[in-house]
């Protein structure tokens, strides 16, 4: 692995100057002209126009999203309810309370 260079903390003077002479806009009203051309090109739509371009792909969207959520709700509450198990059916409370008793009332009197 190679060992990282130094940071050197103090403006490099060949990137400098280069970058002065990138960005000086030498005649100032010429360059205050141009940039304003410039801006005049490009024109910013405006924030009606951008939700107008997005309507539609987001109403799709939304019905797509929509009828995912309708199909999967559907098919959970579609699902058959699981059989119990005979674990759960000993210890599940009887349906009818008196049962018990008649049941226990004829096995212990015989």
């Amino acid at each position: 692995m190679k060992e990282p260079l130094p940071f050197d903390h103090r403006p490099d003077p060949l990137v400098g100057e280069s970058l002065r002479r990138a960005l000086d806009p030498g005649d100032a009203a010429a360059f205050v002209a141009r940039v304003l051309a410039r801006a005049a090109e490009a024109r910013i739509p405006s924030w009606d126009a951008v939700l107008a371009r997005w309507a539609r792909p987001g109403v799709a969207a939304a019905v797509l999203v929509a009828l995912l959520a309708g199909y999967l709700v559907g098919r959970a509450t579609a699902a058959p309810a699981p059989r119990p198990s005979v674990y759960d059916a000993l210890l599940a409370p009887p349906a009818h309370p008196g049962e018990v008793e008649i049941v226990l009332a004829s096995v212990i009197g015989n």
